[in-house]
């Protein structure tokens, strides 16, 4: 039985028999506003609370935003930072193309000198995009995934859904992640509903549902795997 990385979600660590599996990559997608952003910290803070220092490198999140807002759900960023359990990197695409040319890099030396076991990358849409046709952004994902694993990190890599096709992320990276998980924000007769999937999970059997999401202050992500959502 491979050994388990709980998220601090109760509700999806049920789902899931305990979490993610220590040092895998996994796939959160969703679109803006479904709960990613809250989803990845909770995920990081929830190692910190273990012993498990993490590193959470952005292209779009802003640092003073996002602590701001982390604080509503009790989780003091700025505090895990300065006793060196949490780093934050804001880096452009080109940068974390730059990585993966030097093999780590900057990344490499926070992870050795911190030792990180939590990873967070969000959003790895924008990383895409760099790549014009699908031969190259799967070269990319492959040398991205090596790196992970290299480290040695149980990683959560955000991904933007901006279509309704059940293909959510490139191919290259749909085959390589060791779970995919989607967040719905659906609009249903004039209200939003939230709802949370397990699109892939290797290596144990998972509910084939969509189950209930909700997101409240001090409480992080609730997941209720006994709500079935109908869209």
């Amino acid at each position: 039985m491979a050994e388990k990385v709980q998220t601090g979600i109760k509700g999806f660590d049920i789902l899931t028999g305990g979490g993610f599996k220590r040092k895998s990559v996994n796939i959160i997608v969703g679109g803006p506003g479904s709960g990613k952003t809250i989803f990845c910290i909770e995920f990081l803070v929830e190692g910190i609370k273990k012993g498990e220092p993490g590193i959470y490198i952005t292209f779009e999140e802003k640092k003073t935003k996002l602590y701001d807002d982390m604080k509503g759900f009790g989780w003091d960023l700025e505090k895990y930072e300065k006793e060196g359990k949490f780093t934050f990197l804001e880096y452009t695409p080109e940068q974390v193309k730059k990585v993966l040319i030097e093999g780590g890099g900057v990344v490499d030396n926070i992870i050795t000198k911190q030792k990180v076991k939590r990873l967070v990358i969000d959003s790895i849409s924008s990383f895409a995009l760099l790549y014009e046709d699908e031969l190259s952004r799967k070269q990319a994902s492959l040398a991205l995934f090596e790196l992970i694993n290299k480290w040695e990190c149980t990683a959560l890599l955000a991904s933007q859904d901006t279509s309704k096709d059940e293909h959510v992320v490139s191919a290259a990276m749909e085959f390589e992640a060791d779970s995919i998980i989607i967040l719905y924000h659906m609009k249903q007769k004039g209200e939003r509903i939230r709802a949370l999937e397990i699109l892939k999970m290797r290596g144990i059997g998972y509910p084939e549902r969509t189950v209930s999401l909700g997101i409240k202050d001090g409480k992080g992500i609730l997941v209720d795997p006994t709500s079935v959502v109908s869209f």
